[in-house]
């Protein structure tokens, strides 16, 4: 049995670079070998997977679980993001095994393959509005409101949530971004309040056939953080996805736009690391032994730009593959087909090896920074 090796390098700060620049804390964990050790923004240690099959063997491990109880007991909750523990709000990020399965079993229905794409077409409607109204300045930055307006107008559109909120909500998707707590605190509050009005009289929307789904003892309060959850994790991986799929599809006019979104997310997935698990008993992992309540990250990024497998690891693994992965596709996928078929002239104003990305630290994505375009060329 050996220790995993610890590294001086940290891949939670708050960095900026080219657009296809790499990051060299990634590659210097996957030098180290197939489980490294870092130390945690909250303190203390923490463990990094950086090998696909150790990867998926990990996220299938009921060893491992996701409840923040099982954290390390030194961390400050805020510091490390964590959301409450599972016995505090159950939720399909927090709970696993049986309990996960059947919340699962209630969400999975209203996000198949079959009734993402029966709304395809409003959701081609949708990119299309947004991207006419961006059309009315000679120039325009995609950054600046269309990567964050267009994932979220479809989410509340397919909950059911008036689109008159969708300015409400696009300002506090913002603010998520802002790395402030007080900021984001905010935003969440706006959101959580969001999703209540998606269960309005009279609504008939995925967020009140979701309240008709759940099991029977779920509290209203836990519904409508469900219906958060949602809106949450479908538009921040979405944006952060949307901008380099967008100066990709302005550089690259014969690539299908499948193809392209599957390529994009493999080198720019929306969440470069998975949540955090936790050890619930003395584990093995690669040959390392980690004590119970050790902290786990998989590095999705890493390892979907060095191993080219059949299936990265984009939308996870296991029994948390994320359950918005179609709708997550389609939404890049029509918004390649509208740019490419109703501005076939679009061009980015500054060459594409001058565009730039950032990241707020922590475990979250980068997004680009700007994204200039001419969209009638």
């Amino acid at each position: 049995m050996t220790q995993a090796p610890h590294l001086d390098v940290d891949p939670f700060a708050a960095t900026e670079r080219g657009i296809d620049e790499p990051s060299p804390e990634r590659a210097a964990m996957r030098a180290a070998g197939p489980i490294v050790q870092v130390d945690a923004p909250a303190g203390g240690p923490a463990w990094i997977i950086t090998d696909d099959a150790l990867a998926r063997q990990v996220l299938a491990d009921p060893r491992l679980a996701k409840d923040p109880a099982l954290a390390p007991s030194t961390w400050d909750r805020r510091t490390a993001g964590l959301e409450r523990t599972a016995a505090e709000q159950p939720s399909l990020t927090t709970l696993d095994g049986p309990e996960h399965a059947r919340l699962r079993r209630a969400h999975t229905p209203l996000l198949t393959g079959k009734r993402i794409r029966e709304q395809s077409e409003r959701i081609h409607a949708i990119a299309r509005d947004l991207l006419t109204r961006a059309d009315a300045t000679a120039e325009v930055d995609l950054m600046a409101d269309f990567t964050t307006r267009y994932p979220i107008t479809v989410l509340l559109d397919l909950l059911g949530v008036p689109l008159d909120q969708v300015d409400r909500a696009t300002d506090a998707c913002r603010l998520m971004l802002s790395g402030d707590p007080a900021e984001q605190g905010a935003a969440i509050s706006a959101l959580m309040g969001l999703a209540a009005a998606g269960l309005g009289d009279g609504n008939q929307g995925l967020a009140v056939e979701l309240g008709e789904r759940v099991p029977p003892e779920t509290t209203p309060d836990q519904l409508n953080y469900h219906l958060f959850a949602l809106i949450f994790a479908g538009q921040l991986t979405t944006d952060a996805s949307l901008g380099f799929l967008l100066a990709r599809a302005l550089v690259d006019r014969t690539t299908p736009a499948e193809e392209l979104v599957r390529d994009t997310l493999r080198r720019h997935p929306a969440a470069p690391f998975t949540l955090w698990r936790y050890t619930t008993t003395e584990v093995e992992l690669g040959g390392v032994r980690l004590p119970a309540h050790s902290p786990v990250l998989v590095d999705i990024q890493g390892i979907n730009t060095t191993e080219r497998g059949a299936h990265d690891l984009s939308f996870g693994a296991g029994p948390h593959f994320c359950i918005g992965a179609q709708l997550a596709q389609l939404e890049l996928r029509a918004a390649v087909a509208v740019l490419r078929a109703d501005f076939p002239d679009a061009r980015l104003t500054i060459p594409f090896e001058e565009l730039r990305q950032s990241g707020i630290g922590g475990i979250q994505g980068h997004r680009l920074t700007a994204l200039p375009v001419a969209l009638r060329g």
